[in-house]
């Protein structure tokens, strides 16, 4: 007989899907790219693209242009912060709560550690492309862990999210693409083109690192196969996950038993989340997944 969750039991679910430890794995991403940037991307002499790069090349100017003194410390995650200010507000008002606060925990972590971390003196890998590609992949990483625990990074992520609700055909990439191409162009012209072509590979990299480690692109093929009452599996997958579901009756091949099957497409990152469902509501269920599976028709992409 299966056993009935008690109020002491409900009580554990609620804390075991609290945010507490997606928050820590948000912070754990802007700890992992706060090193790449420090160690290996500001050392180089490179920029990174969206509000980070304006941040730092804000801090070039006020350093080595206005020959202001902040005592050793890069100040271009505090930079960052006050550039998001205002965005907070945007996606307060607009994205939602949830998301709110999620991103300022992010930005908050991401512009702390950025100023702690100190910056070595002498770059740790003299070659400039080899410190662009670890650079890519740490930062990319870092990125991606955070993303997939639900973070943002603020900044132009924030404006995009917002256009792309607002606007048919609009999408975070083409704005970030559009930003990065003004932050490259600066380059080009207060630094050495040698930056720039620097500056593109290590977005690149970082690009590809991130697309990699965020588990919200990566679309995967579910079959669910249970004996207990499916109602339960259709109705979490299309109202937490909002995704739709194919449900019909079959006969176990060994038993004779009736069972039913299940199937949907998802988010890798939605899938763990169902996982951790299917312990409640059939821990005996058999479930089946493939990642990046192709698609033809509609497909919803949840930010």
């Amino acid at each position: 007989m299966k056993k009935e969750r008690t109020g002491a039991d409900a009580a554990v679910r609620a804390f075991e899907k609290s945010d507490i430890s997606q928050v820590l794995i948000t912070i754990g991403g802007m700890l992992i790219y706060a090193i790449g940037i420090n160690n290996f991307i500001v050392p180089a002499g490179l920029y990174s693209g969206g509000v980070m790069g304006i941040s730092q090349i804000i801090r070039t100017i006020l350093v080595q242009y206005a020959h202001l003194n902040f005592g050793g410390t890069d100040i271009a995650g505090i930079i960052s912060l006050i550039l998001n200010l205002p965005l907070f507000v945007l996606a307060y008002m607009s994205v939602g709560r949830h998301f709110f606060w999620k991103t300022v925990i992010c930005v908050v972590s991401q512009s702390l550690f950025l100023t702690l971390i100190p910056i070595p003196a002498s770059p740790i890998v003299e070659d400039t492309i080899t410190a662009t590609l670890i650079g890519g992949i740490i930062v990319g990483a870092g990125i991606g862990v955070s993303l997939q625990s639900g973070g943002c990074s603020g900044g132009i992520d924030i404006l995009g999210m917002y256009f792309t609700k607002k606007y048919n055909g609009f999408s975070v990439g083409k704005l970030n693409l559009v930003i990065n191409l003004l932050i490259y162009a600066s380059c080009a012209l207060l630094f050495d083109i040698k930056v720039v072509i620097y500056c593109i590979i290590y977005a690149a990299v970082n690009t590809l690192m991130v697309d990699k480690t965020h588990t919200q692109n990566i679309r995967t093929a579910v079959i669910i196969i249970t004996k207990e009452d499916p109602d339960k599996i259709k109705h979490y997958i299309m109202d937490e996950l909002a995704r739709g579901v194919t449900h019909w009756d079959a006969i176990a091949g060994y038993t004779d038993e009736r069972s039913h099957i299940l199937f949907t497409v998802m988010s890798k990152h939605e899938l763990s989340m169902l996982k951790q469902e299917m312990k409640y509501i059939d821990p005996k269920a058999f479930v089946v997944s493939k990642d990046n599976v192709g698609i033809d028709g509609r497909f919803a992409k949840h930010l």
